[in-house]
């Protein structure tokens, strides 16, 4: 049993962190200053333009002094954003629109590197403002700035080198650590996260997605599997390994990991009815979800009847633009309805928006290389081709499942 007032200590000066919050907000305030400096700027340089007096260096060092100011303004909003994120609370952007691209991995390490970079290109302006005036710019100044700059050169390269072992062993040291199993209700009730056995598909474990803070998780985990719409829950645990005559039992340990997503990648499911393929999509979903991902699942009819909608109502381009929000969409059923020729090419813009920007996973009854039997049209192949560019096809064999248990049911 812990000591209650150590423990109010630690909760004492754990919460001493929002002192830096003042901080932060007054680095806001600096980039508002550096916001009407660069439009001051700007005015100069416009005003100076209409009346002829710039010259072509004048133009060009003004220019210069523009983009300084916005790699100064982008530092600023690294160290803002970055730093509040990583030392003082969480901002919650996980599944926004517009979430930086850095922000999804951001740490100390990363924050230090990036920001080191920063300084190396504003010191590029830097030298490249006095080598443009070098006329106006005395020898010394020149070799110095050269120095300076070389310097940043080198610390920003060996800071990147000494962080990349540093994250290194703090993510081998997360792995050391068992996963959190169970519902978020019984992880509650408990008042800590019971380890749970690894799964595994025939001797392969199937590890569960990473995550920083699960106990803090748990309630957006939950959110983010229910907005998904899933037709019902379906576990990686509870999939009958030995019912497939053929199944890549390593890739599948793989997905499970959930990082095609954050890379970007496909996954198709291809096999007869039966067989599991909406299953494991639907598993893959759930451990994406717990990965921080938003997910959304609709069969491959409703997906045709929604981006029917949205064209009819001339918001395509929109539709497809909000789906962004979602790192991973899932289509089932792709075979069992054909399609028309106009249905097929809304498939095609959909697979094609999402071409190396977000992630898809597809089940089929049929082989990419039989999509013209569902897809009327030539959007078939051009479809298929970007779909598989970056993927994982997870063939499934065998007889159906559902028939299997409904023979031995009626035999007993």
């Amino acid at each position: 049993m812990q000591n209650t007032p150590t423990t109010t200590l630690g909760y004492a000066l754990f919460a001493t962190r929002w002192l830096q919050a003042p901080l932060y907000f007054g680095l806001v305030a600096a980039q508002g200053v550096y916001v009407y400096k660069f439009f001051k700027e700007l005015w100069t340089l416009i005003v100076m333009c209409v009346s002829g007096h710039a010259t072509e260096t004048y133009v060009m060092l003004a220019v210069l002094k523009l983009v300084d100011v916005v790699m100064i303004a982008n530092l600023l909003i690294m160290v803002i954003v970055g730093g509040y994120e990583t030392f003082v609370s969480r901002i919650g952007l996980q599944g926004h629109r517009d979430q930086p691209e850095w922000l999804s991995h951001v740490n100390s390490n990363v924050l230090k590197v990036k920001l080191a970079t920063a300084i190396v290109g504003i010191s590029s302006v830097h030298l490249l403002q006095m080598f443009v005036d070098v006329h106006h710019t005395s020898r010394h100044a020149l070799l110095w700035g050269t120095v300076i700059h070389m310097a940043f050169i080198v610390s920003a390269a060996i800071l990147a080198y000494m962080s990349g072992p540093m994250a290194a062993h703090g993510g081998a040291g997360h792995a050391d650590r068992p996963a959190a199993g169970g519902s978020p209700g019984e992880r509650h009730q408990a008042g800590h996260a019971p380890e749970e056995p690894t799964p595994e598909v025939s001797g392969l474990p199937l590890p569960a997605p990473r995550r920083a803070a699960p106990l803090a998780r748990d309630t957006d985990a939950e959110a983010r599997i229910r907005a998904a719409g899933f037709p019902a829950r379906k576990r990686l645990e509870d999939f009958d390994q030995r019912h497939p005559r053929e199944l890549d039992r390593e890739t599948l340990a793989r997905l499970g990991k959930a990082d095609f997503v954050a890379d970007r990648r496909n996954v198709v499911f291809v096999g007869p009815p039966g067989t599991g393929k909406t299953h494991l999509a639907i598993a893959l979903g759930l451990r994406a979800c717990q990965a921080g991902h938003r997910v959304l699942f609709a069969t491959a009819g409703e997906w045709a009847v929604r981006l029917s909608a949205a064209r009819a109502e001339g918001r395509l381009d929109e539709e497809l633009a909000a789906l962004d929000e979602h790192p991973l969409l899932i289509v089932d059923e792709v075979g069992y309805t054909p399609f028309d020729a106009e249905t097929a090419g809304l498939f095609f813009r959909l697979v094609a928006h999402r071409y190396e920007r977000a992630s898809l996973i597809v089940t089929s009854d049929r082989p990419l290389g039989r999509w013209d039997e569902v897809f009327d049209g030539a959007s078939a192949p051009a479809m298929a081709d970007r779909l598989a560019h970056h993927a994982d096809i997870v063939r499934l064999d065998g007889e159906s499942y559902r028939t299997g248990r409904a023979t031995s049911t009626w035999a007993d």
